[in-house]
């Protein structure tokens, strides 16, 4: 396991930063609202090139949402007013999914004080305003004790120091709680540098998470590799950058180098998945007791 020290007070300031920094662009890329996702997604069938630019936008919020109902079908059936933790809201489309379609009440927390009044919103416009609670606070930090049925994590684990973190999960999860985590595990050491670098993570091998929930007292249930069907995400961002090229000049320059830069990562993620640099995986673990 990486050294914890890794995590430090400053790169949580930065990691904050840099999500800030980015929520017009993932409002303009993913929106427009009111489940707007910042995640991978699973697709089957990858349509040709050429499509419009809004049935492709169409096609990656569907894929975005697929993701969701794999992880909630790999947690299975949730209890009735299920207590829900998402971890990492983002602008919250994964808090709005759990409280519309399985009618859990969310907790939904986001390091982004920007983004707690975008949730808020969005989840009144959803018509779910009283089962999502959007609070602006530090993953490892989340206030209470046994109080939670489920814990969700899409792709949020890689900030957050894994044994810490698992530890403190294991101690907001009632006994028989699950935590569900969705994200991208590392196949070859030489693909974190460029990764972290990129995306501003840590991460780590699908051993590594195990390992550590384990000692944490969490025991894995389901570990499903969805790497296949998350290829074709990227195919459908690239699509979506492909549009974005040739739209009305006007932008900053920084913001078209930018582009190029995602164009770039992109494709490499999408490789790295492909030959088995990277892996995609749902993982499910439950608290005993």
């Amino acid at each position: 396991m990486r050294a914890e020290s890794q995590w430090s007070e400053s790169r949580h300031d930065t990691v904050a930063a840099y999500y800030e920094e980015k929520t017009e662009r993932i409002l303009r890329r993913y929106g427009p609202g009111p489940r707007v996702h910042f995640h991978v997604g699973l697709v089957d069938d990858v349509p040709p090139p050429g499509e419009p630019e809004a049935r492709v936008r169409e096609r990656v919020n569907a894929s975005q949402e697929v993701l969701l109902a794999e992880l909630a079908r790999a947690m299975g059936p949730l209890p009735e007013e299920c207590e829900l933790l998402d971890v990492g809201c983002g602008l919250g489309g994964g808090a709005l999914y759990w409280a519309s379609k399985h009618q859990a009440r969310v907790t939904a927390v986001t390091n982004v004080g920007l983004h707690v009044e975008l949730v808020r919103t969005f989840a009144e416009i959803e018509g779910v305003g009283a089962r999502v609670k959007s609070v602006h606070c530090d993953a490892l930090a989340v206030p209470g004790r046994a109080c939670f049925d489920a814990v969700v994590a899409v792709e949020t684990c890689s900030y957050l120091p894994r044994a810490e973190w698992f530890r403190r999960v294991r101690g907001l999860l009632r006994p028989g709680g699950v935590v569900a985590i969705a994200d991208c595990f590392l196949g070859r050491p030489e693909l974190a540098a460029p990764f972290d670098r990129y995306w501003r993570t840590c991460i780590g091998t699908r051993d590594e998470y195990l390992s550590a929930a384990h000692a944490a007292g969490l025991e894995l249930e389901v570990c499903d590799d969805v790497s296949g069907r998350a290829v074709g995400f990227w195919s459908l961002t690239l699509e979506l950058l492909a549009h974005e090229r040739f739209a009305p000049t006007g932008q900053l320059p920084a913001r078209i180098l930018a582009r190029g830069e995602s164009r770039r990562e992109h494709l490499r993620l999408q490789q790295a998945l492909l030959d088995g640099g990277l892996e995609y995986s749902l993982l499910v673990l439950r608290r005993e007791d």
